[in-house]
C-alpha cells in the first residue's frame, strides 16, 4: 500500500487511544489555552506518532462556515494607547483609520476592540491586572509619540498575544503591521517622474528614525533609474533649531535646484513660503502621507487596511496560542497607493 492510500488518522482515533473526548483532541491540536499544557503536549505527541494530518477539505469547510455566519461578539481585544495625551493619537487621520479598520475587522470576526490608556489612566501593573481579570488575550499597540516607550516594568507579556503598529514603539519587540515605506518611497518617486518632474528631492525630520530610513531607502533606490546628475541627496533636518534648519534648507535648495520635493514635514509649505518659494509655482510638493501631510499629492497609505491586518494577525496568534515576545518577529507590510493633487500639477 503506497503512502497516499493509507487511511487517514482521525481525531476520534487519537481520542480513543488517550481515552479523552475528540473535542479535547481538537482543541489541544489548536493550542487552545482551555486545555492544560500537559494534555496539549500529550495529544500533539500522540498525533505525531500516529501520523495524523489535518484534512484540508474539512479545514476549508470549517473556514467557510465560520466566514458565512454572523459572529456574536464573544471576547475583547485591547488597544493600548501609550500616549501622554491619549486623545491626540486618533487626531492623526492615519492612526484614526488604524483604529477604524481594526475595530471593524474585530467586530466582523466576533471580537470587541476596547481602548485602554496606559500609563495615563492605568499603570502597566494595573493594566496587566485589568486585562487578566477581563480574560483579554490579545493586545494591539498603536504607534508611540516621537518614539516614546512607557516603562512596562514587570508587565508579563507571556500572558498575551501581541501585535504592534509600526516601529516607533520600541518595546515590546512583537510581531508588527505597518505601511510598506520602502515601496511607498519608490512609488512616490516614480509617479512624480510620470508627472513630468526630473529633479526630485526629499526632505525629512531626523527624529523619524526607522520611518526616515525606510522611506529614504526607497527614494534612493528609485534614483538609480535616472542619470547621476539628477540624483539629489535627501535633506535631513534636526527640528531642534528652526534657524539652523532654515539655513540648511536654503543651502540645499540653491545647491540641488529641485523641481519637486517629497516630504512628511507637515509645516513644509510654510517653511518654503518663509524663504520665498511658492508651491506649486516654484516647486511641486508631494507628501508621504496625504492624510496627515502637507500636500494634496502623494501616498495614501491604506491605513484602514493596516488596522484590519493587525487584527487578522492578532486573531491568528490567539488561535495558535502564540503568546509573549516571539523569537522571530514577523513584519506584515501593507503597500500604499499614489494620489494626484494640485500641489504637484502635471508638467508638459
Amino acid at each position: 500500500m503506497n503512502e497516499s492510500s493509507k487511511p487517514r488518522i482521525t481525531l476520534r482515533q487519537i481520542a480513543s487511544r488517550l481515552n479523552i473526548s475528540h473535542t479535547t483532541v481538537s482543541r489541544a491540536l489548536q493550542n487552545d489555552p482551555r486545555i492544560s499544557e500537559a494534555v496539549r503536549r500529550q495529544v500533539q505527541d500522540a498525533a505525531k506518532e500516529m501520523g495524523y494530518e489535518p484534512d484540508p477539505m474539512l479545514a476549508a469547510l470549517a473556514h467557510y462556515r465560520r466566514e458565512n455566519v454572523a459572529h456574536p461578539v464573544s471576547a475583547a481585544l485591547a488597544w493600548v494607547n501609550t500616549w501622554a495625551q491619549p486623545q491626540k493619537l486618533r487626531s492623526f487621520r492615519e492612526f484614526n483609520l488604524y483604529w477604524k479598520g481594526a475595530e471593524e475587522e474585530a467586530r466582523r470576526s466576533g471580537y470587541r476592540l476596547e481602548e485602554f490608556d496606559c500609563p495615563k489612566e492605568l499603570s502597566p501593573a494595573r493594566l496587566y491586572e485589568v486585562l487578566r481579570a477581563r480574560g483579554i488575550r490579545g493586545i494591539l499597540l498603536p504607534p508611540a509619540w516621537s518614539g516614546n516607550t512607557p516603562d512596562w516594568g514587570a508587565f508579563n507579556w507571556d500572558d498575551f498575544c501581541i501585535v504592534r503598529f509600526g516601529f516607533s514603539l520600541k518595546n515590546p519587540i512583537s510581531h508588527l503591521v505597518t505601511s510598506d515605506q520602502l515601496s511607498n518611497g519608490l512609488l512616490a518617486f516614480d509617479n512624480m517622474r510620470k508627472r513630468g518632474y526630473s529633479r526630485i528631492g526629499m526632505v525629512m525630520w531626523e527624529k523619524q528614525g526607522t520611518r526616515l530610513v525606510r522611506f529614504s531607502a526607497g527614494y534612493l533606490y528609485a534614483q538609480l533609474q535616472v542619470q547621476a546628475s539628477l540624483r539629489l541627496p535627501p535633506l535631513v533636518l534636526a527640528e531642534t533649531d528652526p534657524a539652523a534648519d532654515e539655513r540648511h534648507l536654503v543651502s540645499w535648495l540653491k545647491k540641488t535646484k529641485p523641481d519637486a520635493i517629497l516630504t512628511d514635514i507637515t509645516t513644509f509649505p510654510q517653511m518654503l513660503t518663509k524663504i520665498g518659494y511658492k508651491v506649486p509655482q516654484d516647486v511641486g510638493l508631494a507628501a508621504l502621507s496625504v492624510l496627515d501631510g502637507c500636500a494634496s499629492a502623494g501616498i495614501y497609505q491604506n491605513s484602514d487596511e493596516i488596522g484590519a491586518a493587525g487584527i487578522q494577525l492578532l486573531i491568528s496568534l490567539i488561535h495558535h496560542n502564540q503568546r509573549g515576545i516571539p523569537e522571530i518577529p514577523r513584519e506584515v507590510l501593507v503597500p500604499g497607493k499614489w494620489v494626484d493633487g494640485d500641489s504637484l500639477p502635471a508638467r508638459e
